[in-house]
């Protein structure tokens, strides 16, 4: 039973794997935080794309047959 205490405060105490687990959980946060930014805006940017999008065909088929 020793044993296996002492095995388990071992594994507890190696940091060995702590920077790829720290960069995990940011690189989680931040992926998180862009779904919520895309999920509340989209609508609005997909607006002014499709806005955009009418303006510069406009143009091009004004210029075009000119």
């Amino acid at each position: 039973m020793e044993n296996k205490k002492r095995g388990i405060f071992k594994i507890l105490k190696n940091s060995n794997g702590q920077g790829v687990m720290e960069y995990v959980i940011i690189s989680s946060l931040i992926g998180i935080a862009c779904l919520v930014a895309v999920q509340k805006f989209g609508g609005t940017v997909k607006e002014r794309i499709d806005w955009m999008d009418k303006k510069v065909s406009k143009r091009i088929d004004h210029n075009l047959f000119k």
